[in-house]
């Protein structure tokens, strides 16, 4: 795989046809830009590393971390004096040495095995009285199946995830526009027309390593469809966050301030 290529996993800056996507996911690093001018901040499953070159435009150091492959892509693509790339596997962050004034985690934990020792090590890399923000996908407005997602949450269910490890966190979401809107209900439309081909559910039934790389080319292939139909036009004014109609929320955010002073 190139770094222009979807692996279902990894979303790539480069292909035209993931651009709602790709706005969507930045939509949060946006509203994370906006509380990291002069902090440290850790991108943890920063991916291509698109996000984290954002965050330098104001924070005064950033490093993001995640898989090897991801990595090497990201350093590529990105530079600068306030921004560092490292390997590291998400489910050993005790292994990074410092804390951060700001630790954001967008669209990773749904990933990961065990999402509240997740939670509580992403915590536990904040420094006192900085800041964690962690994305995920609402699995009420989710149209499609994706395998490497191992657990999609409501609003409700997160909180009640989170609530334990994190004491006082607040729950916002990443809202989409008629027009974004528009666009999930038209791809809803295409997944469900591939999906009327299995009626029997057979995919369930295959290898993990099959349906890994049978998905990521369906997924790019609806995309195109729709991009060829002029659908998915869109741009930043598009995605707001804020803590309204949560069960209308593309993505489900939990903002947490830890206990102290910087």
């Amino acid at each position: 795989m190139t770094g222009t290529d979807f692996t279902g996993e990894r979303l790539p800056a480069a292909s035209g046809d993931f651009a709602v996507d790709l706005e969507r996911h930045l939509a949060a690093y946006r509203f994370a830009a906006g509380r990291v001018a002069g902090r440290s901040v850790l991108d943890a499953g920063c991916g291509e590393g698109y996000g984290a070159a954002l965050l330098t435009a104001s924070a005064a150091r950033v490093v993001g971390i995640d898989r090897a492959e991801a990595v090497r892509v990201a350093s590529a693509r990105h530079g600068g004096p306030r921004l560092e790339f490292r390997p590291q596997n998400l489910e050993r962050l005790d292994e990074v040495p410092e804390v951060f004034d700001v630790v954001v985690s967008f669209q990773v934990i749904e990933h990961i095995p065990d999402p509240v020792a997740f939670l509580r090590a992403l915590a536990a890399r904040v420094a006192p009285g900085g800041e964690l923000i962690v994305t995920t996908p609402n699995r009420l407005m989710s149209v499609s199946e994706n395998p490497y997602h191992l657990r999609e949450w409501t609003a409700p269910e997160l909180l009640a995830l989170a609530t334990p490890v994190l004491s006082g966190v607040r729950m916002l979401g990443v809202h989409g526009s008629t027009r974004v809107l528009a666009y999930e209900r038209a791809r809803g439309e295409q997944v469900r027309r591939i999906l009327r081909l299995d009626p029997l559910g057979v995919r369930r039934l295959l290898p993990e390593v099959v349906v890994r790389r049978v998905f990521p080319r369906l997924a790019s292939l609806v995309r195109r469809r729709l991009r060829e139909r002029g659908a998915g036009m869109v741009g930043p004014e598009d995605f707001r966050v804020h803590a309204d109609d949560l069960g209308d929320a593309l993505d489900l955010m939990l903002s947490w301030s830890a206990p102290g002073a910087i």
